[in-house]
């Protein structure tokens, strides 16, 4: 037997304003040099941006002004430092991508890491992501999370690094 959804009786809950948010989070973004300050953890970055927990939510990196990149996390701080001072491919997964692009290699990635050439290019795309603004905002349900960063990319135009290519 076949269950039959009748969509009239659906009643879609209430949502949040969330384009709404990100578009005044755009207005007034932070540097994300401030996320990356040696010494300074998630603690303090919290405390200073007055919040309590590191949120779930969006994050739309930005040069001059212009979105470039947009993603998620379901702790938005703590990546946003890794994407500014990881050492691993796998923390800093946007630099290493954009290394890849200006030092095209073969080799695995763990062997591209320890290669001094391609070290340098990881080196300048983190110098050059430090150099960026970040404006985010919390989106704790997860669903609504992982459907408003492909809608972002869309939106902002982030094609050249937010390629949701799968595996």
């Amino acid at each position: 037997m076949t269950a039959t959804v009748r969509l009239r009786n659906l009643r879609p809950r209430s949502c949040r304003p969330t384009w709404q948010e990100c578009r005044l989070a755009l207005r007034r973004p932070h540097t994300l040099s401030g996320f990356c300050t040696t010494g300074v953890g998630v603690k303090s970055i919290l405390a200073r941006l007055g919040r309590s927990k590191d949120p779930s939510g969006f994050y739309v990196l930005l040069d001059q002004g212009r979105p470039f990149y947009v993603g998620i996390s379901r702790t938005v701080i703590a990546r946003l430092q890794q994407h500014s001072k990881g050492t691993t491919h796998f923390d800093a997964s946007l630099a290493y991508r954009m290394a890849k692009e200006k030092a095209p290699h073969k080799k695995t990635r763990n062997k591209a890491m320890k290669d001094p050439a391609f070290r340098a290019a990881f080196d300048e795309a983190q110098a050059l992501l430090r150099g960026c603004s970040v404006a985010f905002i919390e989106i704790p349900n997860p669903l609504e999370l992982y459907l408003f960063e492909a809608y972002c990319a869309m939106a902002l135009d982030t094609k050249e690094w937010n390629t949701f290519r799968t595996h």
